[in-house]
């Protein structure tokens, strides 16, 4: 019982607490930045334009066949080589961006080609634009439907933030390490304090997307 008060003292709690506000800064600024250029990707992927669409395709069908961490470890070790070097924190970010953007991609795509495509032929009729009848009409209705698969997806990442630990982003899983690497007895304290902070703030965020997708629906 010593060891676990030792090992969640208020110093080390604290401790926790500073990895886990730099975990959930990546989190929300990857969240914001994948949410915009997934949904772009994926309405590009819809449109079907000639050559761009394909490309984009092919890119995104790549990108989600790789491991994250090793889309980690180029945008670390492998962007200083052609002349970016960015810190760990901004290569994780960078990296779980390329990655979720992918992800939401295939998930807009898909959310739009849900919407019946009368929908889109009903726009069209009344003179809006195919960019007008896509924004105003069928966009919001997809977005709908898509919630609870997007808001899946941030609470993936929100876990995935765990890998930047690799190189060395004192996110909370690497501030937990340095934690139990000063007494091997702390590593049960720690990871049943990394089980509650995960969950607390996934399930969260769980119950928000549905508080969210049952307002939007009603």
């Amino acid at each position: 019982m010593q060891t676990w008060i030792d090992a969640l003292s208020w110093l080390n709690f604290g401790f926790l607490l500073k990895g886990l506000a730099v975990t959930l800064y990546i989190s929300l600024v990857s969240i914001v930045l994948s949410f915009i250029l997934g949904s772009v990707l994926g309405i590009i992927r819809y449109s079907k334009i000639k050559y761009i669409s394909a490309t984009v395709g092919f890119v995104i069908d790549l990108v989600r066949n790789l491991p994250l961490l090793l889309i980690i470890f180029f945008t670390y070790f492998g962007m200083p080589k052609i002349g970016y070097r960015p810190s760990a924190i901004t290569s994780a970010i960078i990296a779980m961006t390329i990655f979720e953007s992918s992800m939401l991609a295939e998930i807009v795509r898909s959310g739009i080609q849900s919407v019946s495509e009368g929908q889109m032929e009903g726009a069209r009729s009344t003179g809006m634009s195919f960019v007008q009848a896509l924004w105003y009409i069928i966009l919001p209705q997809a977005y709908r439907h898509m919630i609870p698969t997007i808001i899946g997806q941030f609470v993936s990442l929100i876990k995935d933030t765990s890998l930047a630990t690799i190189i060395v982003v004192p996110e909370l899983m690497q501030h937990a390490q340095v934690i139990y690497g000063q007494n091997a007895n702390y590593i049960v304290p720690m990871f049943a304090a990394l089980t509650l902070l995960y969950f607390v703030i996934c399930f969260t965020l769980s119950m928000a997307g549905s508080y969210l997708h049952k307002h939007m629906a009603s």
